[in-house]
């Protein structure tokens, strides 16, 4: 069974719940993130970055460690075009079903790949979005201990399980709207479309006015009072 008719009020509920997260930014602005997890991928991504550059369009990509490992000259073709980085994990690993320091190890071991590959320093890399959006109040504590910030989603058109990329537009079109952080897929599951999927849905919501930002943005944008430490 397909969950997508379902995330945008799984969204509603948590967003109020778990205000410490990044769930989207200010809907007082035509801004919105495009975000891809799961990548990098030797294929899939590249062929992303041709759309992103052919439009001007920044976008933030949160890895797996491993997948770094293995394609870390695409990680680093990723980093000079300016788009924002962030941390999945290292195994696409659940963090509730972790132990605190394997919670800690997988976080830091993806940030080691990361630095590495792009030449950076690990604790610039500190969002975090988790595993198939599986979290506890345990697991936000932790990340805010240790100095992570969480990043979750509020358009999630479930393109990982491929149902078409009609669907998906769709599925985006009827959600978005300004403050949008839009969730697609880079890597093994899902990642055959990605391209062609933001090369028809990008120039739409530039029709619409949107203006695309990085979720380093969507922090900077969240309205004031919030009270949460950025």
């Amino acid at each position: 069974m397909q969950l997508a008719p379902f995330y945008p009020y799984i969204y509603q509920v948590l967003k109020p719940q778990f205000p410490e997260c990044l769930w989207s930014g200010s809907e007082a602005q035509p801004t919105i993130a495009l975000t891809f997890d799961d990548g990098p991928h030797p294929q899939y991504t590249p062929q992303l970055l041709t759309v992103l550059d052919h439009y001007g369009i920044p976008a933030s990509f949160f890895w797996l460690g491993v997948c770094v490992n293995r394609a870390p000259a695409i990680a680093q073709a990723v980093y000079r075009r300016g788009h924002w980085l962030g941390l999945h994990g290292y195994n696409h690993h659940s963090f509730p079903f972790l132990s605190p320091p394997d919670l800690k190890q997988t976080l830091e071991r993806t940030q080691a790949e990361i630095a590495s590959a792009c030449h950076i320093p690990p604790n610039l890399v500190r969002d975090v979005r988790p595993p198939n959006g599986l979290f506890t109040p345990q697991t936000l504590k932790l990340l805010r201990q240790w100095n992570y910030r969480s990043v979750m989603w509020s358009v999630v058109p479930e393109d990982w399980v491929r149902p078409g990329i009609n669907i998906v537009l769709q599925r985006v079109l009827q959600q978005v709207k300004n403050g949008s952080l839009i969730v697609l897929h880079d890597g093994y599951h899902g990642g055959v479309d990605v391209a062609e999927t933001a090369n028809q849905l990008i120039p739409i919501l530039l029709q619409r006015n949107y203006r695309f930002v990085t979720v380093s943005q969507l922090w900077e944008d969240r309205s004031p009072g919030s009270g949460v430490r950025i």
